[in-house]
């Protein structure tokens, strides 16, 4: 009878957390500060020029910016920091729970095109509500869901899907509603990282059981 240890062992390494080693090629978190910069304009407006801004927290934002990235008028989603008070924070003390940034993707889009109000829906389709500092494999909160909102038309639907989600699971949703704040981009070797590092993106969601809970909450047509 054929062996599945082999392969499984070699899932098992593949299978870091979000908070796994970088590839070899990547930028050490000792780089000098002016590598990193906040992000353009006003990191709390909701518009930047004609374009608008959405920042949201979903657990390890590899997979938060996989969703994101091929919608029909996004323009950009920028994996990053956000939520703390440590001025540009490295991807280990975040990882390390040491600055209280979470892991957020920033989201640059036409309103023309793309709704905020379906931006948020496809966060809620992508997250456990239900899960605390922590989402699927990665605990801590720095992998908390949180939505940063930049003013009042953001927040109440933010609120208001929010309700909606506690109201059809009769369960409380620990997911929080937050003004944003300043969003730091991420080293360059975690953008697009779904795209760059396939087998190891694919190795990671299917291996932290992401898909599967999604599937249990949403169904597996709704993410």
């Amino acid at each position: 009878m054929y062996s599945y240890r082999p392969l499984l062992a070699v899932l098992a390494l593949l299978v870091a957390a979000c908070a796994g080693s970088p590839p070899l090629n990547a930028a050490p978190d000792s780089e000098p500060a002016a590598k990193m910069a906040p992000a353009e304009g006003n990191p709390a407006a909701a518009t930047q020029g004609e374009r608008g801004v959405a920042v949201f927290a979903g657990g390890c934002f590899w997979c938060v910016e996989s969703a994101y990235d091929d919608l029909d008028g996004v323009y950009s989603a920028v994996s990053g920091y956000t939520g703390g008070k440590k001025a540009n924070p490295g991807y280990y003390e975040v990882a390390g729970g040491k600055t209280r940034h979470a892991e957020a993707v920033r989201v640059v889009y036409d309103p023309a095109k793309l709704s905020y109000a379906k931006l948020i829906d496809v966060f809620w389709k992508n997250v456990d509500p239900f899960q605390r500092d922590g989402q699927f494999c990665d605990h801590g909160p720095q992998y908390r869901s949180e939505v940063y909102v930049a003013d009042p038309v953001q927040r109440a639907l933010a609120e208001k899907t929010r309700a909606d989600v506690a109201k059809r699971f009769g369960r409380e949703v620990v997911t929080k509603v937050s003004d944003a704040s300043i969003f730091w981009p991420a080293e360059e070797y975690h953008q697009d990282f779904h795209r760059k590092s396939p087998v190891r993106y694919l190795s990671y969601r299917m291996g932290c059981g992401r898909d599967r809970r999604l599937a249990e909450l949403w169904g597996k047509s709704e993410h």
